[in-house]
């Protein structure tokens, strides 16, 4: 299924991400930490995640009226290692009413192995491999 917006969370992730989007010829979306409604007045989705690699929860978000329901939506990040990044973007997805197409990364270093198929996520390289 091809996407029609690649989201993107700061700060490697909107790099790749808006790569990919240019590629493919679609829309971005820069997924922000720790941002929203204060920076704009525009109405935004926002989730906090599960400890991250470093125990941290962050607070990710976008403005609401970038991703729209029909809106088929594919991750792209530079690194997947706990997963928790790519299932709050899932959840701002479902949030938004756009439907999840999966993730995409440079290297898969995910520690639950069953995030792979029930994201779906795609690598590049695997961390075993590095």
């Amino acid at each position: 299924m091809t996407p029609t917006v690649v989201l993107g969370p700061v700060s490697r992730g909107a790099l790749v991400g808006a790569l990919t989007a240019a590629a493919l010829g679609v829309g971005f979306v820069e997924m922000r930490k720790n941002a929203g409604p204060a920076t704009d007045s525009d109405r935004w989705v926002q989730r906090t995640t599960a400890p991250d690699y470093r125990d941290r929860h962050v607070v990710f978000g976008f403005r609401r009226d970038l991703v729209r329901a029909g809106d088929r939506v594919l991750l792209v990040d530079d690194w997947a290692d706990t997963g928790a990044t790519a299932v709050t973007a899932r959840q701002l997805v479902e949030d938004s009413g756009a439907q999840w197409i999966g993730a995409a990364c440079i290297v898969d270093g995910l520690t639950d192995a069953r995030l792979r198929h029930d994201l779906p996520l795609r690598a590049l390289l695997n961390i075993r491999t590095l």
